[in-house]
């Protein structure tokens, strides 16, 4: 087989908020934008990237969850503990030191991980947490 990660799904209860943080912020590129019944579903990744995406969405949007489950994932959401993604940088001092002069939620400074790997960790709007590691 010959595969490739096309799109992960992290949620955002803030359109506006998330747009900015990853367009902005992080400096992906909006591939879409499509908007449904109240709702808005982005779709954002790395420049020179095409095939590598991220699908911002709301959380509520799935017809297939009870309101209690819906109500759970507000709450881990909120706590930062519902969604996440790893990134990578080849410069994850200046990557960090970009996000740290912005308005962005700080988790973790660049540390070297006892595992090998250098990295640190932030939170986008929606309390999703970003780790991003440095290539090595």
């Amino acid at each position: 087989m010959d595969l490739i990660i096309h799109s992960s799904f992290l949620p955002q209860n803030d359109p506006d908020a998330a747009l900015n943080f990853y367009r902005d912020t992080l400096g992906f590129e909006v591939r879409k934008d499509v908007g449904y019944d109240g709702m808005r579903w982005i779709t954002v990744g790395p420049v020179g990237q095409p095939q590598t995406s991220i699908v911002l969405h709301p959380p509520a949007a799935d017809p297939g969850i009870t309101e209690e489950e819906r109500k759970a994932i507000t709450e881990m959401m909120a706590k930062g503990t519902y969604g996440a993604i790893l990134l990578a940088t080849k410069d994850l001092d200046a990557t960090f030191e970009q996000l740290q002069a912005g308005d962005t939620e700080i988790v973790q400074e660049p540390t070297d991980q006892p595992y090998g790997i250098r990295d640190c960790a932030v939170r986008d709007p929606a309390g999703n947490l970003l780790r991003i590691q440095q290539l090595a």
